[in-house]
Protein backbone atom coordinates (compact mmCIF):
# COMPACT_ATOMS: atom_id res chain seq x y z
CA UNK A 1 0.00 0.00 0.00
CA UNK A 2 1.21 3.75 -0.54
CA UNK A 3 1.10 6.10 1.84
CA UNK A 4 -1.65 7.59 0.20
CA UNK A 5 -3.60 4.62 0.70
CA UNK A 6 -2.79 4.41 4.28
CA UNK A 7 -3.50 8.07 4.93
CA UNK A 8 -7.30 8.02 2.97
CA UNK A 9 -7.98 4.49 5.52
CA UNK A 10 -7.02 6.33 8.50
CA UNK A 11 -9.23 9.09 7.77
CA UNK A 12 -12.21 7.11 6.69
CA UNK A 13 -11.37 5.16 10.45
CA UNK A 14 -10.73 8.78 12.35
CA UNK A 15 -14.25 9.88 10.47
CA UNK A 16 -16.74 7.05 10.97
CA UNK A 17 -15.01 5.17 14.37
CA UNK A 18 -14.89 7.63 16.46
CA UNK A 19 -16.19 7.13 20.12
CA UNK A 20 -19.54 8.37 21.07
CA UNK A 21 -19.88 8.40 24.84
CA UNK A 22 -23.49 9.48 24.11
CA UNK A 23 -24.49 5.84 22.65
CA UNK A 24 -22.93 3.87 25.58
CA UNK A 25 -26.10 3.34 27.00
CA UNK A 26 -27.06 1.83 23.87
CA UNK A 27 -26.91 -1.41 22.95
CA UNK A 28 -24.48 -2.47 20.20
CA UNK A 29 -20.98 -0.97 19.49
CA UNK A 30 -20.10 2.40 20.59
CA UNK A 31 -18.80 4.20 17.43
CA UNK A 32 -20.72 5.68 14.47
CA UNK A 33 -21.51 3.15 11.85
CA UNK A 34 -20.34 3.74 8.16
CA UNK A 35 -22.89 5.82 7.07
CA UNK A 36 -24.32 4.53 3.87
CA UNK A 37 -24.83 1.05 5.63
CA UNK A 38 -26.82 2.18 8.53
CA UNK A 39 -30.17 3.00 5.83
CA UNK A 40 -29.80 -0.34 4.78
CA UNK A 41 -30.52 -2.32 7.95
CA UNK A 42 -33.52 -4.28 8.07
CA UNK A 43 -34.23 -3.23 11.84
CA UNK A 44 -36.48 -0.63 13.57
CA UNK A 45 -33.93 1.03 15.64
CA UNK A 46 -32.94 4.57 15.33
CA UNK A 47 -29.96 5.35 13.13
CA UNK A 48 -26.54 5.40 14.85
CA UNK A 49 -25.59 8.59 12.98
CA UNK A 50 -28.96 10.31 11.57
CA UNK A 51 -28.23 12.67 9.06
CA UNK A 52 -27.83 16.19 9.33
CA UNK A 53 -31.01 18.65 7.71
CA UNK A 54 -29.60 21.89 8.75
CA UNK A 55 -30.12 24.26 5.51
CA UNK A 56 -31.92 21.45 3.57
CA UNK A 57 -34.27 23.48 1.35
CA UNK A 58 -37.04 21.25 1.28
CA UNK A 59 -37.65 21.05 5.11
CA UNK A 60 -37.13 24.64 4.92
CA UNK A 61 -40.20 25.03 2.46
CA UNK A 62 -42.30 22.85 4.75
CA UNK A 63 -41.25 24.45 7.51
CA UNK A 64 -42.25 27.77 6.14
CA UNK A 65 -45.29 27.01 4.69
CA UNK A 66 -48.75 27.11 6.85
CA UNK A 67 -50.46 24.71 4.34
CA UNK A 68 -47.76 22.04 3.81
CA UNK A 69 -46.69 21.50 7.43
CA UNK A 70 -49.74 19.59 8.60
CA UNK A 71 -50.83 18.27 5.05
CA UNK A 72 -51.96 14.85 5.35
CA UNK A 73 -50.98 14.39 1.37
CA UNK A 74 -47.34 14.76 2.53
CA UNK A 75 -45.44 10.94 3.90
CA UNK A 76 -44.17 11.84 6.91
CA UNK A 77 -40.32 11.73 7.22
CA UNK A 78 -38.20 9.85 9.75
CA UNK A 79 -34.98 11.32 9.53
CA UNK A 80 -34.15 8.67 12.71
CA UNK A 81 -35.28 5.41 10.45
CA UNK A 82 -33.53 3.12 7.83
CA UNK A 83 -34.99 3.10 4.22
CA UNK A 84 -36.49 -0.48 5.49
CA UNK A 85 -38.44 1.18 8.00
CA UNK A 86 -39.55 3.49 5.75
CA UNK A 87 -39.96 0.95 3.57
CA UNK A 88 -42.62 -1.06 5.62
CA UNK A 89 -44.54 2.58 7.13
CA UNK A 90 -45.33 3.55 3.15
CA UNK A 91 -46.49 -0.63 2.14
CA UNK A 92 -48.60 -0.39 5.09
CA UNK A 93 -50.46 3.03 4.17
CA UNK A 94 -50.74 2.52 -0.02
CA UNK A 95 -52.08 -1.28 1.33
CA UNK A 96 -54.87 0.68 3.53
CA UNK A 97 -55.43 2.92 0.68
CA UNK A 98 -55.89 0.26 -1.77
CA UNK A 99 -58.37 -1.73 0.65
CA UNK A 100 -61.70 0.21 0.33
CA UNK A 101 -61.59 -0.13 -3.57
CA UNK A 102 -60.48 -3.46 -3.52
CA UNK A 103 -63.15 -4.49 -1.53
CA UNK A 104 -66.30 -2.06 -3.37
CA UNK A 105 -64.51 -2.82 -6.68
CA UNK A 106 -64.72 -6.50 -5.79
CA UNK A 107 -68.13 -6.64 -4.74
CA UNK A 108 -69.48 -4.77 -7.65
CA UNK A 109 -68.26 -7.39 -10.39
CA UNK A 110 -70.14 -10.20 -11.34
CA UNK A 111 -70.50 -12.65 -14.16
CA UNK A 112 -72.65 -11.23 -17.26
CA UNK A 113 -72.19 -14.03 -20.10
CA UNK A 114 -70.46 -17.58 -20.27
CA UNK A 115 -69.42 -18.70 -23.85
CA UNK A 116 -67.71 -22.08 -24.57
CA UNK A 117 -64.72 -21.64 -26.89
CA UNK A 118 -63.26 -25.01 -27.02
CA UNK A 119 -63.24 -27.76 -25.61
CA UNK A 120 -59.58 -30.45 -24.61
CA UNK A 121 -59.64 -34.09 -23.16
CA UNK A 122 -59.69 -34.45 -19.64
CA UNK A 123 -56.96 -37.00 -19.81
CA UNK A 124 -54.32 -34.68 -20.67
CA UNK A 125 -51.38 -33.74 -18.40
CA UNK A 126 -51.10 -30.19 -19.02
CA UNK A 127 -53.48 -28.01 -20.76
CA UNK A 128 -52.57 -26.35 -24.25
CA UNK A 129 -52.28 -22.87 -24.78
CA UNK A 130 -55.22 -22.21 -27.56
CA UNK A 131 -56.10 -18.99 -26.46
CA UNK A 132 -54.03 -15.73 -27.88
CA UNK A 133 -53.66 -12.42 -28.21
CA UNK A 134 -56.65 -11.20 -26.25
CA UNK A 135 -57.17 -7.31 -26.77
CA UNK A 136 -59.40 -5.15 -25.36
CA UNK A 137 -61.54 -2.35 -26.63
CA UNK A 138 -64.27 0.13 -24.87
CA UNK A 139 -66.30 1.95 -27.85
CA UNK A 140 -67.88 4.38 -25.76
CA UNK A 141 -70.07 6.64 -28.71
CA UNK A 142 -72.13 2.92 -28.54
CA UNK A 143 -71.18 1.76 -25.14
CA UNK A 144 -69.83 -1.39 -26.62
CA UNK A 145 -66.89 -3.58 -25.39
CA UNK A 146 -64.78 -5.59 -27.64
CA UNK A 147 -62.34 -7.79 -27.31
CA UNK A 148 -59.99 -8.99 -30.12
CA UNK A 149 -58.00 -12.50 -29.78
CA UNK A 150 -56.87 -15.92 -32.11
CA UNK A 151 -57.32 -19.52 -31.25
CA UNK A 152 -54.70 -21.63 -32.55
CA UNK A 153 -54.39 -25.06 -33.24
CA UNK A 154 -57.02 -25.56 -36.29
CA UNK A 155 -57.82 -21.68 -36.89
CA UNK A 156 -54.56 -19.74 -36.92
CA UNK A 157 -55.98 -18.09 -40.43
CA UNK A 158 -58.97 -16.19 -37.89
CA UNK A 159 -59.36 -13.75 -35.39
CA UNK A 160 -62.13 -13.61 -33.69
CA UNK A 161 -63.89 -11.05 -32.28
CA UNK A 162 -66.25 -11.07 -29.17
CA UNK A 163 -68.81 -7.97 -28.71
CA UNK A 164 -70.99 -7.26 -25.53
CA UNK A 165 -73.16 -4.06 -24.63
CA UNK A 166 -71.95 -2.18 -21.70
CA UNK A 167 -75.25 -2.51 -20.08
CA UNK A 168 -75.83 -6.05 -19.28
CA UNK A 169 -79.09 -6.54 -19.24
CA UNK A 170 -78.63 -5.57 -22.85
CA UNK A 171 -77.52 -7.56 -26.21
CA UNK A 172 -76.45 -6.98 -29.32
CA UNK A 173 -76.91 -9.28 -32.49
CA UNK A 174 -73.58 -11.80 -33.80
CA UNK A 175 -72.41 -10.91 -30.14
CA UNK A 176 -68.78 -13.37 -31.25
CA UNK A 177 -67.81 -14.37 -34.96
CA UNK A 178 -64.46 -14.93 -36.70
CA UNK A 179 -62.77 -12.89 -39.59
CA UNK A 180 -60.42 -15.54 -41.71
CA UNK A 181 -57.72 -14.11 -43.91
CA UNK A 182 -56.98 -17.23 -46.20
CA UNK A 183 -55.91 -16.05 -49.31
CA UNK A 184 -57.91 -12.75 -50.06
CA UNK A 185 -54.55 -10.92 -50.53
CA UNK A 186 -54.11 -13.27 -53.79
CA UNK A 187 -53.07 -10.98 -56.34
CA UNK A 188 -53.75 -12.96 -59.67
CA UNK A 189 -56.50 -15.18 -60.28
CA UNK A 190 -53.52 -17.77 -61.65
CA UNK A 191 -52.46 -18.16 -57.99
CA UNK A 192 -53.69 -21.62 -56.37
CA UNK A 193 -55.85 -21.11 -53.84
CA UNK A 194 -53.39 -22.44 -51.16
CA UNK A 195 -50.47 -20.69 -52.19
CA UNK A 196 -51.13 -17.44 -50.55
CA UNK A 197 -52.28 -18.34 -46.87
CA UNK A 198 -52.13 -16.05 -44.12
CA UNK A 199 -52.29 -16.12 -40.45
CA UNK A 200 -52.59 -13.33 -38.13
CA UNK A 201 -49.68 -12.77 -35.85
CA UNK A 202 -50.86 -9.79 -33.77
CA UNK A 203 -54.74 -7.40 -33.90
CA UNK A 204 -55.25 -4.16 -32.44
CA UNK A 205 -58.41 -1.73 -32.35
CA UNK A 206 -57.10 1.32 -34.55
CA UNK A 207 -60.02 3.21 -33.61
CA UNK A 208 -64.03 2.48 -33.21
CA UNK A 209 -64.51 1.61 -36.28
CA UNK A 210 -60.76 -0.10 -38.01
CA UNK A 211 -59.14 -3.23 -36.90
CA UNK A 212 -55.24 -3.42 -37.34
CA UNK A 213 -53.89 -6.69 -38.06
CA UNK A 214 -50.23 -7.75 -38.70
CA UNK A 215 -50.48 -11.09 -41.12
CA UNK A 216 -47.60 -13.78 -42.09
CA UNK A 217 -47.64 -16.07 -44.53
CA UNK A 218 -48.11 -19.86 -43.52
CA UNK A 219 -46.12 -21.41 -45.77
CA UNK A 220 -43.31 -23.03 -44.06
CA UNK A 221 -40.01 -21.18 -46.42
CA UNK A 222 -37.77 -18.50 -46.03
CA UNK A 223 -38.67 -14.73 -46.49
CA UNK A 224 -42.52 -15.14 -45.24
CA UNK A 225 -43.95 -11.86 -46.30
CA UNK A 226 -45.67 -9.53 -43.39
CA UNK A 227 -48.42 -7.76 -43.98
CA UNK A 228 -50.10 -4.94 -41.99
CA UNK A 229 -53.61 -4.49 -43.07
CA UNK A 230 -56.20 -2.03 -41.57
CA UNK A 231 -60.01 -3.63 -41.89
CA UNK A 232 -63.17 -2.04 -41.45
CA UNK A 233 -65.03 -2.99 -38.82
CA UNK A 234 -68.37 -3.30 -40.68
Amino acid sequence: MTQKDITFVAEFLTEHFNEAPELYNRKGKYFNVERVGQYLKDEDDDLVSPPNTEGNQWFNFLKDSIHLKESPLLFPYYPEKSLHFVKRQMEGVIDHCLQKPADVIGKSVHQAVCISLYKISQSEDSTPQLFKLPFLWNDKTSNLHYVLFTMLENSISKIHILRRHTDTSRSVGNGILAVEFGNFLNSSINESSDSRCYSCLDAHFYDDETVTVILKESVQQEGKERVLAQLPLS
